[in-house]
This record gives structure tokens, sequence and C-alpha cells, in this order.
């Protein structure tokens, strides 16, 4: 007669119960720390998992541990910055300067933010920049809000609801997360008049477009792509003249916000000069927070600070002080206090002299690199014609899992892969940053040789 018997590699893996381990002593400590209910499920966690993939090299009570320790620990990381690209979107654009840094802590706590010392009375947040921005960039007035999508939202739903605005076909452009001005346009209850081509748009394409409809002429930068070759587009004088004559506004989404000339980017000022409203990022060329500026005349602005969505897009006390304290820096002549503004104009020779600190310290420590040419991205959404010669420092061995080993260290090193070499930029890396990026390479240099 056969066996019943199972084979032994069937038998079921025998596990305790949850409510077995949570008595035992060595939880005692977890459950002190942790409480009761957090240590139930991630033991609750742990045995899943031991049920599915069977026991790791650490004993439960460890794994238990690490469990716990991970729900607790920072999701937001401060990173090294060794990729070249300054306005990193995904490491959060542009960095503060100390002085703005510091400003963060005034605001954390009791602040006038919305009271007037003068007189007691109830103040206004926004009055807090707006002499600043005013001083900085022209116009007549200026708003600040929390991002730039917004200020173009905020524009079209006070100034254009219900009536038409006129917009080249080529200025139809996707920023960041696909969120398209189309879509914008279509949120705020504006409705879009497209004119011109993609590649052709004249001033005689927005005047045909103009009707009894029409609230505003837009204008969208194209500020992270170039349209080259056989082209065509309607200067801001022009479109100030169509504007003006017809009794529409003309609105400008700049984007980037160059405060000073750079590259093939407008300035703030210049737009000014010429439009109604204006709006731009805080954390891109100005080197601040993130946060979206208008500036323009005293009429369309307040209409726009009036609007009911202006409270609900309006900029915290925190990103506030530290737009202050940037636009501060800008208007007294500290600009190079900021380090955007550093990076964007720190010479090549500057870069190779730090990198080949880099590599002396290394060689040391026996990692082998070598310096090569390149270039610095300036990034977010600017001057994508614009690169900045640098010098990189390519880390022997494979690039692929180099650059992951940098990604996964502490603290955690973003680099790039250039040529099939796992490269680190300087231009991006902080001050005070390079004895953590040596130490952080030599640990990712030494897991990729195990």
């Amino acid at each position: 007669m056969p066996s019943l018997r199972r084979p032994v590699h069937q038998l079921p893996v025998s596990l305790p119960a949850v409510g077995t381990l949570v008595n035992e002593p060595a939880y005692a400590e977890l459950i002190r720390e942790h409480g009761r209910e957090r240590v139930v499920s991630a033991i609750r966690a742990q045995i899943a998992a031991e049920r599915q993939n069977g026991a790791g090299s650490e004993t439960r009570r460890d794994a238990v541990a690490g469990r716990l320790r991970a729900e607790v620990a920072p999701r937001l990381r401060r990173v090294i910055n060794a990729s070249g690209v300054i306005l990193h979107t995904n490491l959060g654009r542009a960095p503060l300067s100390k002085a703005a840094v510091d400003a963060l802590a005034v605001a954390a706590g009791y602040s006038n933010l919305e009271l007037d010392l003068e007189t007691g009375k109830r103040g206004e947040r926004a009055a807090l920049v707006e002499d600043l921005l005013v001083s900085l960039f022209g116009g007549e007035a200026a708003l600040a809000v929390n991002n730039n999508a917004a200020a173009v939202l905020l524009a079209l739903t006070a100034l254009a609801r219900g009536k038409e605005v006129a917009v080249s076909r080529g200025q139809l452009v996707e920023i960041g997360g696909a969120f398209r001005m189309p879509d914008v346009m279509r949120l705020s209850g504006a409705r879009m008049v497209e004119v011109g081509t993609t590649n052709r748009t004249r001033a005689a394409d927005y005047e045909q477009a103009v009707t009894s409809r029409t609230a505003a002429l837009l204008r969208v930068h194209t500020s992270n792509y170039r349209v080259t070759g056989f082209t065509e587009s309607a200067s801001l004088a022009e479109l100030a003249e169509i504007a003006h004559r017809h009794g529409v506004l003309l609105i400008d989404d700049l984007g980037s916000g160059a405060t000073e000339a750079i590259g093939d980017e407008p300035t703030v000022a210049e737009s000014v000069r010429h439009c109604d409203v204006v709006t731009f990022s805080g954390d891109k060329l100005l080197g601040g927070p993130q946060t979206g500026i208008i500036v323009g005349r005293t009429e369309p602005v307040r209409k726009m600070a009036r609007h009911p969505l202006a409270r609900a897009v309006r900029i915290d006390k925190l990103t506030l002080a530290a737009l202050e304290v940037t636009l501060r820096q800008r208007l007294t002549g500290h600009a190079d206090d900021l380090p955007v503004e550093r990076m964007l104009r720190a010479p090549a020779d500057e870069m190779r002299r730090r990198v080949a600190f880099w590599s002396v310290k290394l060689a040391d420590r026996g990692v082998e690199t070598k310096l090569v040419e390149g270039d610095s991205a300036v990034g977010g959404g600017s001057l994508p014609e614009h690169p900045v010669p640098t010098v990189l420092l390519a880390i022997a061995g494979p690039a692929s899992r180099l650059a992951a080993a940098l990604r996964r260290g502490v603290p955690p090193v973003i680099a790039r892969i250039e040529n099939d070499q796992c490269c680190l930029d300087p231009r991006t890396v902080l001050k005070g940053e390079d004895e953590d990026l040596v130490d952080a390479v030599e640990v990712a240099a030494a897991s990729v040789r195990r």
C-alpha cells in the first residue's frame, strides 16, 4: 500500500503566531519605542514575507526592527547632485542660498505674516514682496503664488474666463507631468483660439483673431525647447501694439524668468515693458523657492489678487520668507550668494581644479578616475540650447552599477552616465559637499569591486 506521507520538501513552513511573538521578551523594547499596534503590524508583515520567500539572513526580531525604522525614516532626503543639471526638477530645482535657509527659521515661528506692525491692523502677505518684485523687474504691481502653472491659471481665470484668448499653435507647450497649456486654458474657463502654424505665426495672425469676444493675447515662451529653421514669430512690441489698439490684454508666460541676459532667454524686465501681465517661476533662473511670480499693470494684477482662486494658490510663510531674501540678495548686488547664479557663472577652469582635487583624494583610496571634458545643463526647462562647459570626473568600473551604488549610498549621490562612463560634474555639487562626495565614491567603488 503506497504511503500517504507527503515528501519533506512539500511540508508547509511552520511559523509562529503573531500573538505569540509579540509577547516574547525580545519584542518588549520595540513595543516601548513604537507601540504595540505598530509592532504587531510589522511582525505580521514579516511573517507574511517569510511565508512567501522564506527566512532571510537576519533574525526575525532584527527584521521586524528594520521594518519599524523604515516606516519612520524621512522620505525626503538630502542628495548630492553631481549630474551637472543645475535646475534638476527631480531634485527640487534651485537650491536655496544660506540666507534664504536662515530666513525659514524666522518664518517657522510667529511672524508679522499678515500684521501691519505700524498700525496693528491686518496686513497683506503679498505686500511683503510686492515692492521688491516691482523694484527688481519693473511694472506697477506684483503678486506671488505657489508656482508658475498656478500663476497662468489665475491670470486666465481672473482675466479671461468665458472669453477668448489667442495663442500661437507653436506655443502650446507641455510642461513636466504632462500638464499642457490647452489643459490650463480649459480649466480656467477661457476659450483658446489657436493662431498661425507650428513654425510660423505672424502679427497679422493675431490681428485677424481679435473679435469682440477676445480678452487677451497670450505669448508662451518655449523655454524647454526651440523651433529652428523656417520659422517666424511676432515680437512682443508687435503684440503689444495690437492688444492695446483693440483694448485687450497682453499676457506673457515666460516660464523660466531670467533676471538678466543669458543665452537666448528673454528677460523679465524686457517683457514687463510691453505686457500687461507677466508670469514666471521663482525656483528656476531667479534661484529662489518654488513660486509663481506675477508682475504687470496695477488693474489686472489687483483683479487677480482679489479673485477667490488667489487664496487657493497663495504661497505659505516659509516660501514667502525664502523668496523675500532671494529678491533682496539680487536687488542689493549679492546675486553671487545664490547657488544657481554661482553654478551658471563658474568657469570651466574652476571645475577642473575641483575635479583634480577629488581625483587625488580618490587615488589615495585606491579608486581609479580620469578627467573628461563635458557640458553641464541648465535644466528645469531653461536654456535648452545653452550647454555650459565643464570638466567631469569619470570613475573606472561598470557605469550602471557605479551609478546605482552611488544613488543608494548615504548620502545618495546622483551621477550621470556619459560615453559608458559613470561621471561626476562638480558644477552642481554644493560648497562643503566635497568630502562627503569623495567618501561616497570610495564606498560605491568598493561595493562594485566585491
